[in-house]
């Protein structure tokens, strides 16, 4: 396949980007490990409330995914969902190309990593580890695909707890699975679950998953009280995700810890490859949604000059074309 422009990660800046390259006249794909667009908001925080992005008093997680993949959309950017950016090469006359895991091939005439704190994975639940079916999530995209189920949510951090906020109104019914009795969320959301009765299983394992080819209930062992089986239709493991930069680590990037180092067009040390959002790194640097949207737009506007060196470096305002 070729693109005028590769994007590693389909987080905000990643799918702004998008829009912006589009709306410079490029063709793009979006290539990210996991299977929905968001990044670590779809994964980790999508019914939290942002209140930092210009323009919006505050906005849903989900809903500015949603607006940020709509703004794209006229552009028709190219989504390479659920595949891992493997290998970087150069062709004979310096073009990135871009190898994904699944064997992918992408010429590109530039590369724009937007990664976020890299690619990231779910922390396992062994009960999983035996249970072969449907059921065991990772992350909640859509809530309204819960209504009516009995959930497990197993985990005592933020996201266990905001899954058990946004699912209770949905689902017939929603109970909490931790291994300890102490939280590392929120107090106020802890208080506000345990306000709606939501049932919390303190000092907990789930032991085992029941079902075939579906959850159909679980068994969970509670330390002093033995082992007690619970309705459940899906058990979401909200245990965390483990963070790296994963294959990108080899390219030959100039780095900072986990972070890649960007010059002020956003470049990084490798040819035709550029880094904006929470992965780059420069002095000064303060890593918020706000930020990566304008490292984004600068990245675009100066791969777009290395792509096509007659093309301008400031394009116009988008308020010019209506």
């Amino acid at each position: 396949m070729n693109v005028d422009l590769a994007i590693v990660g389909a987080g905000p800046s990643g799918l702004f980007a998008a829009y912006y390259a589009g709306f410079r006249g490029l063709r793009t794909a979006i290539v990210d490990v996991l299977p929905e667009p968001g990044g670590q908001i779809t994964a980790m925080y999508p019914e939290k409330l942002i209140f930092d992005v210009a323009g919006f008093p505050s906005i849903r997680g989900r809903d500015l995914v949603t607006n940020l993949v709509e703004q794209a959309a006229p552009y028709q950017p190219h989504y390479l969902l659920g595949r891992r950016a493997q290998t970087l090469s150069y062709t004979e006359d310096g073009r990135p190309v871009l190898g994904l895991e699944d064997g992918t091939v992408l010429e590109c005439g530039a590369v724009l990593i937007t990664g976020g704190i890299g690619s990231f994975t779910p922390r396992p639940l062994p009960a999983a580890a035996t249970f072969t079916g449907e059921g065991v999530v990772y992350f909640v995209p859509h809530l309204d695909a819960h209504q009516g189920q009995d959930v497990i949510v197993v985990g005592g951090g933020d996201s266990a707890f905001d899954w058990a906020l946004a699912l209770h109104p949905v689902a017939r019914s929603v109970t909490m699975v931790h291994r300890r009795d102490k939280f590392r969320a929120h107090a106020a959301t802890v208080a506000k679950v345990t306000e709606l009765g939501v049932p919390i299983l303190v000092n907990a394992q789930l032991t085992r998953i029941l079902g075939d080819g579906v959850v159909r209930g679980v068994e969970v062992t509670i330390q002093g009280e033995g082992t007690r089986s619970l309705p459940a239709d899906v058990v979401i493991a909200a245990l965390g995700f483990v963070a790296d930069l994963g294959p990108l680590a080899d390219w030959g990037l100039e780095l900072r810890g986990r972070h890649i180092k960007v010059d002020s067009r956003m470049a990084t040390n490798l040819p035709r490859v550029f880094a904006a959002g929470d992965i780059s790194d420069y002095p000064g640097k303060v890593r918020l949604i706000a930020v990566g949207f304008g490292e984004a737009a600068t990245a675009v506007n100066n791969a777009a000059v290395v792509i096509d060196p007659s093309a301008h470096l400031f394009p116009g305002h988008s308020s010019d074309l209506s």
